[in-house]
């Protein structure tokens, strides 16, 4: 008969499978993972992880949800640290430079991946949602306080497009290291520029 699982030992399960889920994702690429692998990563037998997630694009959607959530817990750590709305800006580029670079499996399964049945992950959704929030959320400070103007999702969008751009060129290889940080500041100063009011 199976031992019964407290929910700490669920959690745990499920933590250390989301682990070695994003590992070999981001390694051999999704498609090329199979539950038994997974399993075996473990040292499980190969129906155990059912006994978690119903399937691979539910650990899939799992590791991402948790990625993301890590992300904008970062940038939000980082925009609350800092006084004035310039301050706060920089401080969340760096994060999100930082984040990019210290957990690259995560971050690529993160912005790389295109899950087609996201919508079936609440926790996904809202994941990412939070994300989303804190990439435009330091762009309403610099708005409000004069320092940009626009719409501050669109301005939001451009800082995070120049930030993401310059992060995968470098993850890449084809940036040398180091590149993309001195990249991405002087992207956000150029844009910053560009928008400010009577620029």
């Amino acid at each position: 008969m199976p031992r019964v699982l407290s929910p700490a030992d669920v959690s745990d399960f499920r933590e250390r499978l989301c682990e070695a889920a994003e590992r070999l994702f981001a390694e051999r690429g999704p498609e090329a993972v199979t539950m038994r692998q997974l399993a075996a990563e473990l040292g499980v037998s190969p129906m155990t992880p059912y006994r978690y997630f119903q399937d691979k694009e539910d650990i899939l959607a799992a590791v991402r949800t948790n990625g993301f959530n890590r992300f904008a817990q970062a940038l939000e750590t980082a925009r609350a640290s800092a006084q004035s709305p310039r301050a706060r800006g920089a401080a969340v580029g760096e994060a999100y430079v930082s984040f990019a670079f210290e957990h690259p499996h995560t971050y690529k399964l993160m912005f790389d991946l295109n899950q087609p049945h996201e919508a079936d992950y609440p926790n996904l959704v809202a994941a990412v949602r939070r994300a989303r929030g804190t990439m435009s959320g330091y762009v309403t400070d610099l708005t409000a306080n004069g320092d940009l103007e626009g719409d501050p999702e669109q301005v939001g969008q451009m800082f995070w497009a120049a930030a993401h751009g310059a992060v995968v060129l470098e993850l890449a290889g084809k940036l040398p290291p180091g590149t993309a940080r001195v990249l991405h500041r002087s992207l956000n100063s150029a844009l910053a520029r560009g928008l400010r009011p009577n620029a």
